[in-house]
């Protein structure tokens, strides 16, 4: 039975559980939603990343969440908080937030409805001191969310990952402080 995280006005973030992958590779996977994302998965990639949610959140309390619309019970999104495990990271092991979201929610505001969550499950109940999200400079939605979440840059974080193409290098990064974020709630 899913753990239900946190309740927007228009979504529930819920933990994943299993048989979900054929559900998020039907309706995630596709190549523009992966575009920036290292492209298609296979259906097994996807299952060994559930299995690693599933067994983050029940190691450490967080881990990645589906996104499900109230309106329609559909899944319409992809969220959490995991750890940087990059090894070309420079801040493995740091709390690290992300999102993906169906191609045709777009442009609705789900992202940052469902992030807002996260970052107060994030700075509340789990406890990070901060949080960090990576991306690349071609990702300029993901990005510019990041800013309007009070996002700092922090190019001091940035890195080069050879499993990306050209245009996704460096990976950027942005952070997060508990205190930033407090001041702009």
């Amino acid at each position: 039975m899913a753990d239900i995280v946190a309740e927007t006005e228009r979504l529930v973030l819920r933990t994943i559980e299993d048989g979900d992958a054929a559900v998020q590779d039907r309706l995630l996977n596709t190549p523009a939603v992966m575009a920036r994302l290292g492209g298609v998965k296979e259906l097994h990639e996807i299952e060994a990343k559930h299995a690693k949610s599933m067994a983050m959140y029940a190691r450490e309390g967080f881990s990645f969440l589906f996104m499900i619309e109230k309106a329609t019970g559909e899944m319409v999104g992809h969220c959490g908080i995991k750890r940087v495990d990059n090894p070309l990271a420079k801040n493995v092991g740091d709390h690290e937030v992300g999102w993906l979201v169906r191609e045709d929610r777009w442009r609705r505001g789900y992202a940052e409805e469902a992030m807002r969550a996260v970052l107060d499950w994030a700075f509340t109940r789990v406890g990070a001191p901060h949080v960090v999200a990576l991306t690349s400079e071609a990702n300029v939605g993901s990005w510019k969310l990041m800013e309007k979440l009070g996002m700092v840059r922090r190019e001091d974080l940035d890195f080069d990952d050879p499993s990306y193409p050209p245009e996704d290098n460096p990976t950027i990064l942005y952070s997060l402080t508990k205190d930033q974020w407090e001041s702009t709630r």
